[in-house]
This record gives C-alpha cells, structure tokens and sequence, in this order.
C-alpha cells in the first residue's frame, strides 16, 4: 500500500468508526514536512498575503500556486487552509528589468487539527488560529486534500475529482445537500442536467430507498436512471381538480383575478358546499379517515364533481331575489363549462368518475414504496406555461403537505429544473400559488423533509430568497455579469473570489461551494455512462436545413397535433 493510500485509509477509519490512530505511527502522513512555497508577510481578518520564493527553474509545475489551489500554513495546533484569490508582481521598473517580488492573496476557509496518537485530524470551517508573519506557506498536498474530501464518513458519495489534483475524489454530505437545498446554475450547455442525473445517481447507488421528483420542463431525464425511474406524462398523469387550494382553483379560472372579484366570492362559497354534498350522496364519510363534515373548508383536499358545483349554481340562480344580480354566477357556470371541455387541462377536468385517489396519487408520486424505482420524472415539455405553472405548484406542495404531516418519516426531494420560471423574482411575474409553494419549501422544507434543488441558468431572475435558502451551490459556467453577481450575492462561504472562474469553466466543471462539500473548490464531475445522459431537446439547424421536406401531409399532419394538444413524435430511427 502506498503512502497515499495509507493516509487516505487512515482517515476514513477515523472519520467513519471514530477509531484512535495506531500508537506506533505518531503522525499522519499527511502532515509531514514539504516544500515551502512562500512566507506570509500580512495578515487580515479573512485573507492572507503570501509572498513567493524565488521561482526555481526545476521546480515542479504541479507545485506552483495557481489561481483557485489551496495553500495551508502550518501555525502550531492546526493547520490553516486557503484559496488563492488573486496573483500579482509588482510593475517593472524604470530600467526594464523584472521584479523577482511575486504576491498572492489567500482567502482562509479553515484549517485541519493535527492528528495524534489518540484522536485523527479533523477539518471544521473557520480559523481558530491565525498565521502569523513570517510563516511559512505550502501548497496543499495529496494527502491532505485526500484527508479533507473524506472528511464526511459513510455519509458522503463521490461526484467527480478536484481540479487541483483530479486523484482526489470531489464528495458531497448527502444529508446536507438535502436537509438544506441545493442549487445548480449555469449558462445552458453547461452540463446542468448532467450534473443533476449524477448527483442523483451517485447518492442513489448508495441510499437506493429514495424518493426524488424531478419536474421536467424539456423532456429529457426519462433514460437517466435506468429502470429506476417512472415517468409521468399527460397520457398517464392525472391530477383532480378537487386537489388544488382555492388559491390555485382561482389562478386556473381567473388568471387576472382583479376583474372578477365577485366571482371568486361565490366560487369560495359554493366549493365547500359542494364537497359536503358529495360526502352525503356518496355516503362516504367512513372511508374518509380524518374527514369531518363540520370541518370542511374551501382548502380541504376532499373530492367532488364539478357537475354538483354547477347543479349549486344552477340552483342558487333559481332562487336569488330580485336584488341580486345573476350575471356573475352565469359567468362563473360557463367559466367551468369552458375549462372543463379544454383539452389542456383534460388531466385534471377530464375524468367522468371522481373517485377519492389521493393516497393512491401520492403513493405514485413520492415513490412510496420505492419497489427499484425511486424516481418520479413528470415530463411538462409540450404542455402551455400555464398548465405547467398548475403541475408544478400542486406537485410541490404536497410534498410539502405530505412531509409536514408526516413528519418528515418518508423524506422528499423536488427537483426543479428552469426554476425561475416557477419562482421568479418579480412577484407579478408566473404563478402566485407556485411561487409560494417553492418559497415555503426553501424556508421550511428542512425541518418537514423536503429537500428542493434549483437549476436554473439565470440567476439574477430567480427569486432571491429561494436562492439564498440553497446552501449547496453548483456554479457552472456563467457568461453574464449579472448573473455572476448575483451568484456572488448568495454564495453562503466567504469564498467569493472563486467566482471569478465562472466565465471560464469548462464544459462538466464547476465551483461547488455550501454545506454539502467540505470545502469550497473547483471539481470536475465524473462522466455519465453514454446510455444515462439526459436528452436534449435543441433542434439542429443544419441537419433541418440540408434536406427538403417533400412529404405534402407534413404540414396538415402537425395541424392535427397542435389542435389536439398533443406533441408530435418524429419517427426516427
């Protein structure tokens, strides 16, 4: 066994199974003297000053500090870590010659306590005990940043490698990237997706249990987890209008729901009655556990048939006096006349038969049980914004419901691709029910076991308080200033200066920063097996262009898709 993997042995046993190092190895070899690089000559709160020695011409290339590496000083007790945040020499001189002066700038980040006989060495954020000047400066070793990815024990998964050594494994807590939400940003063809389906990947190999729920916008995470995964689209997903808040029953009805301020008022009286009237016809109140006739309200998920609704309606009209003024409950009878015959919304209006299949629904869903397939895919591509707005808020807040009334016994991660489509940062804008569900999840989600997780590829259009509730963050390549100065806004570490790279990220790599790494870094993810990586859905110009369509029924045939709300499938082989 090699030096290095001794190390790395070591510290997994002392991590994992809280074991005492050997008494015949007095020290890690992790900790053993190396090579200075430099010598700290100032020192603030959070950042360091280091100044270079004399570049060597056989020096290693490997062993020169590059912008992002981690540098560690040893001062005593621990041993201090840091980002290289910037490089720098001072400007040439007057008679043209170079100045051998050379200046980094060392953001700290944390530091290591020293293994001894009795207990291993420990990573923890913060520095306890500062540099001091004059102290000498390394750059961070194999073993040590081997000691410091493995900090997590047997709750971590490897997700990819260190930029700065790729023989590190890059890990992740999984406990802390889901208790506390995770966010992937980036510019599209990044790798975004990708990432996802190997995050997710990699943490179900090892906790195959799971229940995840990835919201789809693009159609194209059906294949990435093999037969581990079921699908929803809308030929085989439905979802009961009786389900919705009224909240969201009014956003379905009344998007703009300024102008019909007296429908709404009748609406929210007439709903209970109707679900009351369908719990005495049907007789069904045993079979309703919980259920109480008294208690109904206009936001109790109980079942009823919009045909009763419209019977109430039509009774209610018969009998208004003639102070009354009817037009508003004819308006609303032909608004869920309307909305029942549209063919977008036959999913949740299209059902002859009401039937009580919440658990069922929920069942399915959350993956409860997993039986081998612990992931929900509901495909969204195809389907107008707002059918997709109505999916994705019912869907996120059961989740919620079901992880705060359960206690968090089952716990739930929603995946949300596109997210400031769905909780954007302009409160008119999208969704309202939507954008208080998400933001209800990213606040109180961690204490019902819900995790939520954000991909998205604009930033700054993304509401703020979601985004700073990620504590795990993903920055993959971003171009756009804005952008990266809002990522900047949420980074919950001081390591800002990271974000410099973000332009220049390459494609599969990112700055993973928060509380489910044990460090912030630069990694590269693993590759996805060819069979695993998500589809994409970008039209290719030149292979549309290079050939004529000649088939005279091309036309009328995508007429007849459009009509019926249905997306075409090419056949191709």
């Amino acid at each position: 066994m090699t030096p290095h993997n001794a190390a790395v042995k070591r510290s997994r046993v002392g991590v994992q199974k809280g074991a005492a190092a050997p008494t015949s190895e007095p020290i890690d070899s992790a900790f053993q003297e190396k090579p200075r690089v430099g010598t700290v000559i100032s020192i603030t709160g959070s950042h360091a000053l280091v100044m270079l020695d004399p570049e060597q011409p056989n020096d290693d290339r490997e062993m020169r500090p590059q912008l992002g590496a981690i540098m560690s000083v040893d001062v005593g007790a621990t041993i201090v870590l840091g980002l290289i945040s910037a490089m720098s020499v001072p400007a040439p001189s007057l008679d043209g010659s170079s100045p051998a002066l050379r200046i980094t700038e060392v953001e700290l980040i944390g530091e290591f306590t020293k293994p001894t006989v009795n207990a291993p060495a420990r990573f923890r954020r913060g520095v306890s005990a500062y540099p001091t000047l004059g102290d000498e400066v390394h750059v961070a070793t194999r073993d040590e940043l081997a000691s410091l990815f493995v900090v997590n024990g047997p709750a971590s998964v490897r997700i990819g490698a260190v930029k700065q050594d790729t023989h590190i494994p890059a890990t992740i807590n999984v406990d802390e990237i889901f208790s506390r939400h995770c966010a992937v940003l980036g510019t599209t063809g990044a790798g975004k997706s990708c990432a996802i389906a190997l995050l997710l990947r990699a943490v179900l190999q090892r906790f195959p249990h799971g229940h995840i729920v990835i919201l789809d916008p693009h159609n194209e995470y059906s294949r990435s987890f093999d037969d581990g995964a079921v699908v929803f689209d809308p030929s085989n997903f439905t979802l009961p209008y009786w389900m919705l808040t009224f909240d969201e029953l009014v956003e379905v009805l009344y998007p703009t729901r300024e102008n019909y301020p007296e429908e709404i008022e009748i609406l929210a009286d007439l709903v209970p009655s109707a679900k009351r009237q369908h719990m005495s016809q049907t007789n069904r109140l045993a079979k309703l556990r919980g259920a109480d006739a008294n208690a109904v309200t206009v936001d109790t998920p109980l079942p009823y048939r919009l045909s009763e609704l419209i019977g109430i309606i039509d009774k209610t009209l018969g009998s208004l006096d003639s102070n009354r003024n009817p037009a508003p409950y004819k308006r609303l009878r032909n608004r869920l006349q309307a909305i029942s015959q549209d063919l977008r919304y036959a999913f949740m209006f299209g059902s002859l038969t009401v039937q009580d299949t919440l658990a069922d629904l929920l069942g399915a869903l959350f993956r409860i049980p997993a039986a081998g397939q612990p992931v929900s895919v509901i495909e969204l591509g195809g389907l107008p914004p707002e059918v997709v707005q109505v999916v994705v808020s019912v869907v996120s807040r059961l989740a919620f419901e079901f992880g705060l009334w359960s206690n968090g016994a089952a716990p739930i991660a929603l995946i949300c691709e596109d997210a400031h489509r769905y909780a954007p940062r302009d409160p008119k804008e999208g969704f309202g029910p939507t954008r208080r569900s998400l933001i209800r999840i990213a606040k109180e989600g961690r204490k019902t076991g819900v995790s939520l997780w954000l991909a998205s590829q604009r930033p700054t259009e993304l509401d703020p308080t979601v985004l700073s509730q990620c504590n795990t963050i993903f920055a993959m390549r971003l171009a756009n200033q804005a952008d990266q100065d809002a990522l900047r806004a949420a980074v919950p570490d001081a390591s800002t200066s990271l974000m410099s790279c973000l332009p220049s990220l390459g494609l599969g790599e990112a700055i993973a920063v928060g509380e489910g790494v044990p460090m912030p870094t630069r990694i590269r993810f693993d590759a996805l097996p060819a069979s695993a990586i998500p589809s994409s859905l970008t039209a290719s110009f030149t292979d549309g262009w290079s050939v004529e369509i000649e088939d005279s029924s091309f036309i009328e045939r995508i007429v007849e898709q459009w009509r019926a709300q249905k997306m075409l499938t090419p056949d191709i082989e």
